[in-house]
């Protein structure tokens, strides 16, 4: 699977050239996963490979909108086809409070208090977005001690995860691509 899913990023996600990410940092590796993961074949192709990495304990998968939106509800969905896996619901972190009805940062059937949560994330580069959701979550009574990305570009998110409590699962790396 991982071949494959490498073949189908470096085809439809990879890019050399001169980018600026959302970091602001200067790259001429740029990745967006979204042709991957809008794509059903490609959805359930990661969606599927996600699944090895969920913790026993996880009820819920979650993470930042856009780019985990369909991550989400692609896992939560894939959940359901393997018995070794336990069933994942799907929540979605906004980057800002809802600003009318209940203010409500994550949307989604809200597991109990102190629930184990597995964040997922397309790619990973400063961790700074990953930990966004991880900090909501905790904030809320939540156990999050696992994020599971499709890419790490290895730039220092594995190592800011660590301080904070949390193993980063990625299922490439940069390296893959060059």
């Amino acid at each position: 699977m991982k071949q494959e899913l490498i073949k189908i990023l470096k085809r439809d996600s990879y890019r050399n050239g001169d980018f600026t990410l959302s970091s602001g940092k200067k790259t001429e590796h740029y990745i967006n996963c979204k042709p991957v993961i809008l794509n059903a074949a490609g959805l359930k192709l990661v969606s599927h490979s996600m699944l090895e990495y969920i913790g026993q304990n996880s009820v819920a998968v979650a993470g930042l909108t856009l780019g985990a939106d369909p991550l989400v509800c692609g896992v939560a969905l894939a959940s359901l086809e393997h018995p070794w896996c336990p069933t994942q619901d799907a929540l979605i972190v906004r980057k800002e409070a809802k600003g009318h009805g209940t203010n409500a940062w994550v949307e989604g059937p809200l597991p109990v208090v102190r629930s184990e949560i597995t964040v997922l994330e397309d790619v990973v580069t400063t961790g700074g977005s990953s930990l966004k959701a991880v900090e909501k979550l905790r904030d809320m009574g939540y156990n999050v001690n696992r994020i599971i990305s499709i890419v790490d570009r290895e730039e220092g998110g594995r190592e800011l995860m660590k301080e904070s409590g949390i193993e980063l699962f990625p299922l490439v790396t940069i390296r893959d691509f060059l």
